[in-house]
């Protein structure tokens, strides 16, 4: 069968790591040798790729057309207005976006389904594509967009409209969809489909030699995502107060640096505290390695994939109990669940881990019950079924 994959989160030339968890289940997809796709992953528009306008600026670096593992991907412009345009984001994406679609259909390449990732304002354009170009739509909520983004009046009803529309909707975990039958979705139109994690890239590796090639020392925790106030950083920064013999590696970029920055001075804790910047998913395995344990301190999640990826290097984790985290951090295998957000929860959770830490074999194993087979095999299914009308 033919895809047309749609979303504004994908990986591209200027921005790697951008939206990995959207390639990385298609790419299993593809590899099961019975879908095609291509990729249209819009980007807003920006005049100017000087360096002085940051985010934007890398925005209108990002090429037109280029392929990724084999599946050809366009990035057509559309227009974002900042803060005030979120209520026509929708219609403006779609707009946009119409005359690339038809040139993908022009080439020969007829798809069968849209496969939408993000319900706003990706969902929500891509089933006004859908009614368009007359082909079936399937939605993947993925997080934000279902425990976030509905609290805006007119983004709810568009939300629901969508979900009403699409031929069928996915979740990336059981939470996202009791919070979107929450809403008013009909729970029948809901599949969820885990996340899965590629074992093949995060696996075990010599941990005593990575640890003396990173230069890491004592028992270390590792923050992974990026630098803002809901994943928490801080939270691991204030915990290192009430552990002395406990060292931090932050990895990730974003707007909060400087002040996670200057809180670990004020704290006196910045001598323990390593900023790595933005890592490249694939130098990640050394880093999940070679430290004790992953902390992610969220306010909110989808399914995070930095707990299994950390799992499947045989490192332990400590999180928020929160949205589809508890379905991941399931056992004394996988880690322990804080008991509320706070530094002094983190911290006594830490404690409690270290007293009783898993073998790292065992962690392992644990992630390997998250292959990404079953998520496959359930798409292939789904999207048969709505193409013999079964759904």
């Amino acid at each position: 069968m033919k895809l047309l994959t749609f979303s504004t989160l994908f990986p591209n030339a200027a921005q790697p790591n951008h939206g990995l968890f959207v390639e990385t289940r298609l790419r299993y997809l593809v590899g099961s040798g019975q879908v095609q796709s291509r990729v249209v992953a819009p980007v807003p528009w920006f005049p100017s790729t000087h360096p002085r306008f940051g985010h934007y600026a890398t925005l209108a670096r990002v090429p037109r057309e280029e392929q990724r593992g084999g599946i050809d991907i366009v990035h057509p412009r559309y227009p974002a207005i900042p803060k005030i345009g979120m209520t026509a984001a929708p219609m403006l994406m779609a707009q946009a976006v119409k005359p690339a679609i038809g040139r993908i259909l022009d080439s020969g390449y007829d798809f069968d389904v849209i496969d939408a990732h993000y319900f706003y304002p990706d969902g929500v354009a891509a089933v006004m594509l859908g009614k368009y170009f007359n082909k079936p739509v399937v939605v993947t909520a993925r997080g934000t967009d279902i425990n976030l983004i509905p609290g805006y009046t007119l983004p709810r009803k568009m939300i629901l409209w969508a979900a009403s529309n699409a031929r069928a909707v996915i979740t990336v975990c059981s939470y996202l969809k009791d919070e979107m039958v929450k809403m008013g979705v009909q729970p029948q139109r809901i599949t969820p489909l885990r996340n899965g994690v590629d074992l093949q890239r995060f696996m075990p590796d010599d941990r005593d030699a990575l640890r003396a090639q990173l230069d890491v020392r004592g028992f270390t925790l590792l923050s992974v995502g990026h630098l803002n106030e809901h994943k928490g950083h801080h939270l691991a920064i204030e915990a290192l107060r009430t552990m002395p013999d406990v060292s931090l590696m932050i990895a990730g970029h974003g707007p909060d640096r400087n002040k996670l920055e200057q809180l670990a001075r004020q704290l006196g804790v910045a001598a323990r505290v390593r900023f790595l910047g933005p890592v490249p998913q694939a130098e990640l395995r050394a880093y999940y390695n070679a430290a004790d344990s992953l902390v992610l301190a969220s306010s909110r999640e989808g399914w995070a994939n930095v707990l299994l990826e950390s799992m499947a290097c045989g490192t332990p984790v400590v999180a928020t109990s929160i949205c589809g985290t508890p379905e991941v951090v399931s056992t004394r295998e996988a880690g322990r669940l804080m008991p509320e957000r706070s530094a002094e929860s983190l911290a006594e959770t830490v404690r409690l881990l270290r007293a009783d830490l898993p073998a790292r074999s065992a962690t392992r194993r644990f992630a390997e019950n998250f292959s990404w087979d079953a998520t496959t095999q359930g798409q292939i299914d789904l999207f048969q079924h709505i193409l013999t009308g079964q759904h």
